[in-house]
């Protein structure tokens, strides 16, 4: 039974490792990122609403005589 022959082994596991990686960074290459978007000042609006306007009282349920 005839024996394989391993010796070119590494250099083709680091030529695959070798082109991978360069297929990657041209690939990345490619993409733009984005950057933080800076924030707006914007002002803020006071909205009157009808609960805001009038006092309003809350009221217990009624105790349960025993």
């Amino acid at each position: 039974m005839p024996q394989l022959d391993m010796s070119p082994w590494p250099m083709v596991i680091l030529s695959m490792v070798a082109t991978l990686f360069l297929i990657t960074q041209l690939k990345m290459l490619n993409f733009t990122l984005h950057t933080t978007p800076s924030p707006k000042l914007t002002k803020t609006q006071k909205h009157k609403t009808t609960w805001e306007l009038k006092w309003t009282k809350i009221y217990l349920p009624p105790s349960m005589y025993q």
